[in-house]
């Protein structure tokens, strides 16, 4: 956990809420708007107690009704007010008042900007817990025309509405108190974000920077660091390599998963993909239209000699999506947990596409000490919800091949497996490639470290060319394999 918390060293030396307020109205030269809808003017709120805000607000407003929010923002083509770019509409409907009723020949040391969040809170019926988007865009040199944004996605995890609004306020205080004295160093200023606030009461699972300052930041790479420093459980890559935010990739769509190491990506992985795919479609209640596939994999994978391999992460991520494919990184060593992830965005019916090793490890009990109620608690978990396994055979040193019909689990756990298989909850694959079944990833990875021959074609098409191009995985040759 790298967020500075109360226990921490560094917590002693977080500035209060009201010294980084101070400090901004305080500086002469930074000037600019807020505009919050859904929670109240919670953020401003803090800067006008601090003293000192006449030349530093030029204007805080809340639009609450929607006619005057649309006649201000304009209208969204999806009639929904709490998105992306609602939010980004506000900030640049917002510096565009300030350019036009500002003399900049008059103010030339002014760094304007404008602070904007839109935002649900809690229902009454405690049903939705809330969320929001909040940003800003802002300058640090008056004299470069092109603006600086650090836009984020927030969960509310509280139960009560006022302490959320309270909760959105501090958030906003310490982005904007990050986004002028931090943006040097955004993963600090990303960590400082959760000054004087704890992961238990709001949740960042979304962030973007962009602009002349940011121009060296990889998106990506702070979005790892979300998962890394505990903010979120998980972060999505769509095919192009851009952030993406779950909920709108997974919101009420059939899911099928993949999860696996992916290093390198390696043709059983995509024969596994393309077989149990096309098993999932068939299935009742599978919309193929409304289907999202999802290659999965979790933190601990991401890891080596103790630490997260950053490039590792990047390579694995890069060529996945450049095959099409949308990417999750997460915290979840269980799969009940990916689940239960999957299930906050959807109850259609999900499939969870799979080796027989990582099947066995399913029934491994010791993955589950940590519940009171043990596996029998994390089956539960599992397969209450409408969740089938497609398992993808493995060939054996004999030639034989281990299915759910061979597969040896611990003998206590045999008739929790029968019981599970024989309602069809476990099915094989059995329309896969043969040939696919002498491949594995840690043998590719081995002959590309040592440059032996053979390797690309055991990939998909494409997938060597980068390697070989971008010297992945310790690839030291730079010829471009045409074999593929």
């Amino acid at each position: 956990m790298e967020i500075r918390l109360k226990g921490d060293k560094e917590f002693e030396n977080i500035p209060s809420l009201k010294d980084k307020a101070l400090r901004i109205n305080l500086n002469e030269n930074i000037y600019g708007t807020f505009a919050e809808i859904g929670a109240g003017q919670e953020t401003v709120r803090h800067f006008f107690r601090a003293g000192g805000a006449s030349g530093t607000i030029a204007k805080a407003m809340s639009a609450y009704d929607k006619d005057f929010s649309d006649a201000i923002y304009g209208i969204e083509n999806d009639r929904r007010y709490v998105t992306e770019a609602r939010l980004r509409k506000m900030v640049s409907h917002e510096i565009k008042l300030i350019e036009e009723r500002i003399d900049r020949e008059k103010n030339p040391h002014k760094m304007f900007f404008s602070f904007a969040n839109t935002v649900a809170t809690i229902d009454f019926a405690k049903k939705y817990k809330g969320h929001g988007w909040v940003g800003i865009k802002y300058q640090i040199d008056p004299e470069e025309e092109e603006y600086n944004e650090i836009v984020l996605h927030i969960r509310f995890k509280e139960n009560d509405a006022r302490l959320q609004q309270e909760t959105l306020g501090i958030l906003g205080t310490n982005l904007i108190y990050g986004a002028f004295y931090k943006y040097n160093e955004p993963r600090k200023l990303l960590r400082y974000l959760y000054d004087h606030l704890d992961k238990d009461q709001i949740e960042i699972d979304t962030i973007n920077f962009s602009g002349p300052v940011f121009k060296d930041v990889d998106n990506r790479l702070m979005s790892l660091q979300l998962v890394k420093n505990g903010m979120t459980d998980a972060i999505m890559f769509a095919p192009d390599g851009n952030n993406v935010l779950p909920a709108r990739v997974l919101y009420k769509k059939n899911i099928l998963a993949l999860r696996g190491s992916f290093r390198p990506v390696t043709k059983v992985n995509i024969d596994m993909y393309e077989k149990s795919l096309d098993m999932f479609i068939k299935e009742n209640k599978v919309d193929e239209n409304n289907t999202q596939v999802i290659f999965e994999i979790t933190l601990s994978n991401l890891r080596a000699e103790g630490e997260i391999d950053e490039q590792d992460f990047m390579d694995r991520a890069r060529l996945l999506c450049s095959l099409g494919h949308t990417v999750l990184i997460s915290n979840f060593q269980e799969y009940y947990k990916l689940v239960e992830y999957f299930s906050q965005y959807s109850k259609s019916r999900m499939g969870l596409a799979m080796g027989v090793n990582n099947l066995v490890d399913i029934f491994d009990e010791k993955y589950y000490r940590h519940l009171s109620g043990g596996i029998l608690e994390a089956f539960g978990k599992l397969f209450f919800k409408d969740l089938r396994v497609y398992l993808y055979p493995m060939k054996e040193s004999d030639g034989t091949l281990t299915t759910s019909d061979t597969l040896k689990v611990h003998p206590r756990m045999k008739e929790l497996y029968k019981f599970f298989k024989y309602n069809g909850k476990v099915v094989d694959i059995t329309d896969f490639d043969p040939a696919t079944l002498d491949v594995f990833s840690r043998r590719v990875l081995k002959m590309i470290a040592t440059g032996e021959e053979g390797w690309q074609q055991m990939l998909p098409e494409g997938v060597s060319k980068l390697i070989s191009e971008q010297s992945l995985f310790g690839c030291e040759t730079e010829e471009i394999h045409n074999k593929n």
